[in-house]
């Protein structure tokens, strides 16, 4: 009699579930037929030690061809046992391969959710989202951060001058160096056009601002090579200081615009956040 499948409550697919089903149906048929064959050569060795009656090798020999198919059956068992198997896992890679792509669709729009897609900086919503967490560590911790207001002068010309083209290279290029100019816990955002913040974590005092100020303004001054013609563009930064010149990201971020319009005005390079000009 074959032994009813025990239910290990695990979930399968139909196909899986049939492909298992037939296995141990295929074990329970072999172990059949090893208990047959046991007995078809006791017969056996029973004629050639005690020359039993013809009658019982007749049997024995009946029951031998009954194991003989039996096994065939088996191994035809078997195969489509193999066959089901390899169908169930070609879909599982199929189905693993279309969780991989989902994720990484998801992964991709995530990532153009949060970054702008000429320059690969942070977008304004994820500079939001990391200038709200600065003002809770640092009104936690009674640290100061700075925002960096920062526009490309005269960038409008190059792009009526060369094409857009040649104004997404300047700007690709334009960030890379904001990159190079900060830390790695700071943040670099584009937020439309020409223009980009910039957030520095807990700075000491305007002298370390301003030294990176500096640096934006130096380096972004540098020619931006394209083919045979050689670009250049300068930047304006304006800057707001956490909590000396506001409390807010919007109060923090127009003190920073006001004073990048001045610095453009006097053509400073840059220009801190004073209420009284």
């Amino acid at each position: 009699m074959k032994k009813p499948l025990k239910s290990s409550g695990a979930k399968g697919s139909p196909l899986l579930v049939k492909a298992l089903t037939q296995s141990e149906q295929v074990k329970d048929k072999v172990e059949t037929c090893a208990v047959e064959l046991s007995e078809v050569n006791t017969v056996l060795k029973g004629e050639l030690i005690e020359h039993l009656p013809l009658e019982d090798i007749q049997l024995a020999l009946e029951q031998s061809a009954h194991v003989e198919h039996q096994v065939q059956e088996c191994a035809e068992d078997l195969h489509q046992v193999n066959r089901n198997l390899a169908k169930e896992i070609s879909a599982r890679k199929k189905l693993e391969k279309r969780m991989d792509d989902t994720a990484a669709e998801e992964e991709k729009n995530r990532y153009l959710a949060y970054h702008d897609t000429t320059t690969g900086l942070a977008n304004r919503a994820l500079f939001n989202d990391r200038i709200e967490q600065a003002l809770a560590q640092s009104e936690r911790h009674e640290r100061a951060f700075a925002v960096l207001f920062i526009d490309l002068d005269k960038f409008k010309a190059i792009n009526d001058a060369f094409g857009h083209g040649a104004g997404d290279k300047v700007l690709q290029t334009v960030a890379t160096r904001l990159q190079a100019c900060v830390r790695e816990e700071d943040t670099v955002s584009r937020i439309g056009g020409d223009e980009f913040l910039c957030l520095l974590m807990e700075v000491n005092d305007e002298a370390d601002v301003a030294h990176i100020a500096e640096a934006i303004v130096r380096t972004t001054a540098e020619i931006v090579p394209l083919g045979e013609t050689q670009l250049k563009v300068t930047a304006s930064i304006g800057i707001a200081i956490y909590p000396r010149d506001g409390t807010t990201a919007e109060a923090l971020i127009k003190n920073a615009d006001s004073s990048m319009y001045r610095a453009k005005q006097k053509g400073e390079g840059y220009s801190f956040f004073n209420p009284s000009e």
